[in-house]
């Protein structure tokens, strides 16, 4: 059971950054395709981005390409996702998840389609 914790969120004014940091306990993680996800207030939970489990194929939801940018070090067990040029309207939750399968040619961008999720970190971007 490989176990995912995120850090890294706060809160930041409109334009400016922040790197989430998604820590996994296992090795195993490098098996895996990453996303990250976001839920705001009273919306329901979206897709942000993923990438490859061997990293560099990445795919990014439209309201974040360009800004965005999700990355995955196996050797440390650690994803990321760094965020510039943040709005108001990025104000959420965000969590990482690992997809079910190991190995998978395509990343998923439903969530149903992953299986482990950490506790998510706080993110709000001021106007």
């Amino acid at each position: 059971q490989v176990q995912l914790v995120e850090s890294g969120g706060g809160l930041v004014q409109a334009g400016g950054s922040l790197r989430l940091s998604c820590a996994a306990s296992e090795r195993t993680f490098g098996n895996y395709a990453m996303g990250w996800f976001r839920q705001a207030p009273g919306k329901e939970r979206e897709f942000v981005a993923s990438v490859k489990w061997s990293g560099g194929v990445t795919y990014y939801a439209n309201s974040v390409k360009g800004r965005f940018t999700i990355s995955k070090d196996n050797a440390k067990n650690t994803g990321y996702l760094q965020m510039h040029g943040l709005k108001p309207e990025d104000t959420a939750v965000y969590q990482c998840a690992l997809e079910n399968r190991p190995f998978s040619i395509a990343q998923s961008t439903r969530p149903e389609d992953y299986r482990f999720w950490g506790q998510g970190t706080q993110v709000t971007v001021s106007s």
